[in-house]
């Protein structure tokens, strides 16, 4: 490390002239200070949300999902809309943590925790989905491998809940433990700086003996490249098992090939949005604008423009099929000239506008660089996002080969509410984070304070010059 040269006309990836213990406190400072009265508002509207959700998640156990605005043609709705949409959110945690990782991207170091935490609640969400879309919560353990004395010994592999299962519970255990470890040198940090004998005792039992000694360091950086190597796949499969829900279907708009490289695409879209927007949050009231940089955002703003590209490409390509095709029923799917002006129109052009007009305005300099409009963009490609997959499911099932058998989808209050309920919990996970976890990985970003921290590099450009 101490024989690396970096160019001094690279931006700085920590501005203020900070120092070890600079960064030290600042880091640790909203964990070990009172909440702000903003803070607080926050978490009450979540729990709000969260506590109207679980109203809902009850009634409709309770009840059944007939309380839902499915009927006999669209038996997919707002849930399965739902469960894509946050299982895509949860996409650019790992992509953040294990490729660039991998990639050696020292910008990643200050947007990798929150990202990662971002995964893990993002994940929860989307379980929670098609668990009450089953019916029977109750026999949710069935989708399990189960001993002979109940049956069979393994679930139906013909039924995509199942690759749901393993693709979601694979997923979750990977991030966990690839964001858990990684928290154990900062939780080591926070309890050494502990003031209370409580704040101290569940800090040691969550640093898990970490003393900092070399050999710690050592199987520290050898299990982040392993578990880097094995989440990267994860990135990949993940999503794309999710798009064989449709993919593998016989149902006009779903049955294609380019659903996988589209939803991985797409997933790794909207998750750099929610990444965005939840660190620009966390910057602002954390005061974390000397570590989370306007290079940082840029950065992040360039990958969003290039994944962005690669859905403009797919719906290009899913609208030419459409319209080529000549096909009747091919005119009738999401992406279509039938879609476009159809009962589905202010979907689909919710879509068009959200995610390829709205999106193009960061191959300006000026536009990726501005805050605010970043921040609005975020909100934006997220709203996009949902729209795409609510488009995908509802309008192609809403036009099926029979005429008879046209219906219109139409969302009840507690499909909404479950929805809503989900963005509360979410909410509320990632607040309780922000409060008792370090947002940044405080010794990360030391390791690269004398390359990359704007004091060192405007020595190190004197030196040089």
């Amino acid at each position: 490390m101490s024989g690396h040269y970096e160019a001094p006309i690279r931006e700085p990836l920590i501005i203020g002239h900070k120092t070890y213990h600079d960064i030290t406190e600042d880091i640790a400072r909203p964990i070990e200070e009172r909440a702000g009265k903003l803070w607080w508002i926050s978490l009450y509207a979540a729990l709000v949300l969260f506590l109207y959700g679980f109203g809902c998640i009850a009634y409709t156990i309770g009840t059944g999902i007939g309380a839902w605005g499915l009927n006999r043609t669209i038996n997919w709705g707002w849930d399965i809309t739902n469960f894509v949409w946050w299982v895509g959110i949860g996409h650019a945690g790992t992509l953040i943590s294990a490729v660039l990782l991998l990639f050696r991207q020292r910008w990643r170091m200050s947007v990798n925790r929150s990202a990662e935490a971002m995964t893990i609640f993002a994940v929860v969400q989307a379980a929670i989905f098609p668990v009450i879309h089953m019916g029977r919560v109750w026999v949710g353990y069935w989708v399990f491998p189960l001993p002979n004395q109940f049956g069979s010994l393994w679930g139906n592999f013909n039924s995509p809940l199942l690759w749901d299962v393993f693709a979601i519970s694979t997923y979750f255990s990977v991030s966990t433990v690839f964001w858990f470890m990684g928290l154990i040198p900062d939780f080591a940090m926070i309890r050494d700086r502990a003031k209370t004998p409580w704040t101290k005792k569940i800090y040691t039992f969550l640093a898990f003996g970490w003393g900092g000694k070399a050999k710690h360091w050592q199987r520290f950086e050898e299990l982040s490249l392993v578990l880097a190597g094995l989440a990267t796949p994860l990135v990949f499969s993940v999503h794309t098992t999710v798009s064989f829900d449709f993919a593998t279907s016989v149902i006009k708009g779903w049955h294609s090939t380019i659903y996988p490289p589209y939803f991985v695409a797409g997933a790794i879209f909207s998750g750099f949005a929610m990444v965005q927007t939840l660190l620009l949050i966390a910057r602002k009231v954390c005061h974390l604008e000397d570590y989370i940089t306007m290079y940082h955002i840029e950065i992040m703003n360039i990958v969003i423009v290039l994944t962005g590209g690669m859905v403009t490409v797919a719906y290009a390509t899913e609208y030419f099929i459409g319209w080529y095709s000549g096909s009747r029923f091919e005119d009738f799917t999401y992406l279509s000239p039938g879609a476009a002006v159809g009962p589905y129109w202010w979907a689909f052009w919710s879509l068009i506008i959200c995610n390829l007009v709205v999106p193009a305005s960061f191959w300006f300099k000026k536009m990726r660089t501005n805050i605010i409009w970043t921040f609005i963009v975020a909100l934006i490609i997220n709203i996009g996002m949902w729209f795409e997959r609510f488009d995908i499911i509802v309008i192609n099932l809403s036009r099926d080969y029979l005429p008879g058998s046209w219906t219109m989808f139409k969302p009840t209050i507690i499909d909404v509410g479950v929805y809503l309920g989900t963005i509360g919990f979410f909410s509320v996970l990632f607040l309780l984070y922000a409060r008792t976890f370090p947002v940044i990985a405080q010794a990360e970003l030391k390791s690269i304070l004398k390359i990359s921290g704007e004091t060192y590099k405007a020595k190190e450009g004197d030196e040089h010059h």
